[in-house]
């Protein structure tokens, strides 16, 4: 008998054959990775160091299916585990906050084509930053820039305020707790925004996971999803240097409807950037006029 092959300790391999089949039957997507990374998780390792494992006590055995319950019922895995990729970057994250996307790494990749010159962004300002990840990505990616993020929820402020100190970042950046742009003078080389975007009737109509347990103040976009974009792009004007960039994000089918607003506000659209699903993701905007 092994030293761990104990009568209080359970087989790996069956214990994820069980959580796999338990996230498959509630409508999980991807029912084993999921299941495997929570496992990980309560382990305190990686992927790869759990195919090191072979057996599990009871004591992380309970705290696992615990999780695994809660996932069961569509609550996020990133609120599980308190972590999500973004870029380079693993960050902090709470129900206080929208779990970062990969779609919304398009923002930061239309900044990078753009201005390639990684001395050209001196100053960055992120309206409703949640975790932080739109800044903080810049930030390592233009070593010369400050940065200031604003999110309406103290919460969500504090915990951006921990991720920069997370990434090495918080000596370059400013998280500030406030409505949009009201309390801001400068101005910027890089506007970044992800405003609530999803039409008010439609709140219903999103994935449980999004629906029943992300903040719908981070969600709730109005009547027609534009609320937000109402309010961003008529700031921009003031808050951009001369040649600086407007980036917000976009819902599906927005595009027009934003550049519109942004057309209405003296802006004139630089780009529509399409995410990896084909989907109008990031707008590109600059002061009418400019060269």
């Amino acid at each position: 008998m092994k030293e761990d092959d104990t009568p209080d300790t359970h087989d790996l391999r069956m214990v994820l054959q069980q959580a796999g089949s338990r996230l498959s039957h509630a409508g999980i997507e991807t029912p084993r990775r999921e299941a495997r990374l929570l496992l990980a998780h309560v382990l305190g390792t990686d992927l790869g160091g759990l195919l090191l494992r072979e057996r599990i006590g009871t004591s992380l055995l309970e705290r696992f299916e615990a999780l695994l319950e809660r996932r069961a019922m569509h609550e996020p895995l990133s609120y599980l585990t308190g972590r999500a990729g973004f870029w380079s970057m693993m960050l902090e994250v709470s129900p206080a906050t929208l779990i970062p996307r990969a779609d919304t790494e398009t923002l930061v990749e239309a900044l990078l084509d753009l201005r390639p010159d990684r001395n050209d962004v001196r100053a960055i300002l992120d309206l409703g930053t949640g975790t932080g990840c739109l800044l903080l990505a810049a930030l390592q990616e233009y070593p010369q820039a400050w940065g200031v993020g604003i999110d309406l929820s103290p919460d969500a402020a504090l915990l951006a305020s921990r991720n920069a100190r997370h990434v090495g970042l918080p000596e370059r950046c400013a998280i500030m707790c406030g409505d949009w742009a009201q309390a801001i003078a400068g101005r910027f080389d890089v506007v970044f925004s992800n405003p609530p975007y999803i039409p008010h009737a439609d709140l219903q109509d999103l994935m449980p996971d999004v629906r029943d347990h992300e903040p719908h103040r981070a969600l709730d976009g109005g009547d027609d999803g534009l609320d937000c974009y109402r309010i961003v792009m008529g700031a921009l004007p003031r808050l951009l240097l001369p040649h600086g960039l407007g980036i917000v994000e976009l819902g599906i089918g927005q595009d027009h409807g934003v550049a519109a607003l942004a057309r209405a506000a003296g802006m004139e659209v630089v780009d529509i950037r399409r995410d990896l699903g084909g989907i109008g993701r990031a707008l590109v905007v600059r002061r009418a006029g400019e060269p």
